[in-house]
């Protein structure tokens, strides 16, 4: 059940980026957008079928700079920013049924259940491709520099995930908002209503920077749920294999890449699909994240790597959070109802 929904919120996701990325295209070009729509699902589906992992990891490591691009529209418009920085550290925050439920879409973008797929299984595949690296299990004593490494790779990635995000939300605060532009239906929408308000090259690079942040996640989303679905099923999964050695893993990336597609043929909101995705996957993260937490310490499964200490406790503390929102969120829906 919990691979399923994985693959359902995956799938919206990829259509409202595929369809996001399609808009910003038209923007900037003045052509029409179904035809980027069906470019680019083409070539995302085909380049992690058909590319060999070691070139396709090195393109989405290149990939992740024009996510600065929502850095460089940050400075590209007007910002107050001494009310900015009372907002970010006094924030105002009314506790009602739509706040909690956006609480839980935030948790859900910022833990998504995805990432715990596709981080554990890119891990091992990079083991595969290092003749120098070897599983833990099979080399412990390499292990302190293995954890070492992932743990600076993982606090530069949040951290740069966070800034991108902040910059993000100040920009259209900035603009958007305060020129009363509430009702965005596409990211394009979001591009085109900075025209008038922050100029035309802030509109192009926040444009460019959709279409960026698309190409490196659309692939991620698909392959992270043909991993779920692969190793649920028990069948060969990796981006390393060839597509004849793992057929399900492949069908999965180019069925939920296709299906993404054809969403945006349909009457369905992107930006309203994207929300409600981030909400289921703020709600999946909570069993993801006890079961992570309760294996990462059975010594008979981590031996020597058994999680324990502050980590431990930051780890269940963090699940109890997402379990709190989740909680808070159905109660006052339900209530509200």
């Amino acid at each position: 059940m919990l691979v399923l929904l994985l693959l359902t919120a995956n799938t919206i996701n990829i259509g409202a980026d595929l369809g996001a990325m399609a808009d910003a295209t038209a923007l900037v070009t003045g052509l029409p957008s179904a035809i980027f729509l069906l470019l680019f699902a083409a070539f995302c589906a085909a380049a992690e079928v058909i590319l060999p992992y070691a070139k396709y990891a090195r393109i989405l490591k290149w990939l992740t700079l024009a996510l600065f691009a929502y850095v460089i529209t940050l400075f590209l418009v007007k910002v107050s920013w001494g009310e900015a920085l009372t907002g970010l550290l006094v924030p105002k925050v009314k506790l009602n049924a739509e706040a909690i439920t956006m609480i839980v879409a935030i948790f859900g973008t910022t833990i998504s259940p995805y990432l715990f797929f596709w981080q554990a299984s890119e891990e091992a595949e990079e083991v595969e491709n290092h003749d120098d690296r070897h599983p833990l299990r099979r080399a412990p004593e390499e292990g302190e520099s293995e954890l070492k490494r992932i743990e600076l790779d993982t606090l530069a990635g949040m951290a740069a995930s966070n800034l991108v995000a902040l910059a993000i939300i100040l920009t259209t605060a900035a603009t958007l908002h305060v020129s009363g532009i509430t009702d965005i239906n596409t990211s394009a929408d979001a591009a085109e209503a900075l025209r008038p308000v922050a100029g035309p090259y802030a509109s192009l690079i926040f444009a460019l920077g959709i279409v960026g942040t698309g190409l490196l996640a659309v692939p991620v989303l698909a392959g992270s749920a043909a991993y779920g679905i692969g190793e649920a099923l028990g069948r060969p999964v990796g981006l390393d294999r060839k597509p004849r050695k793992a057929k399900a893993f492949y069908a999965t990336i180019i069925v939920a890449t296709g299906i993404g597609a054809l969403m945006n043929f349909s009457p369905i909101n992107p930006i309203k699909a994207l929300f409600w995705a981030a909400v289921i996957n703020g709600i999946v993260a909570v069993p993801v994240m006890a079961v992570m937490m309760l294996l990462s310490t059975k010594t008979a499964i981590m031996g020597r790597f058994t999680v324990h200490g502050p980590l431990r406790f930051a780890g269940w503390l963090a699940t109890a959070a997402m379990a709190a929102a989740a909680t808070a969120m159905g109660i006052s829906l339900f209530g509200a109802a």
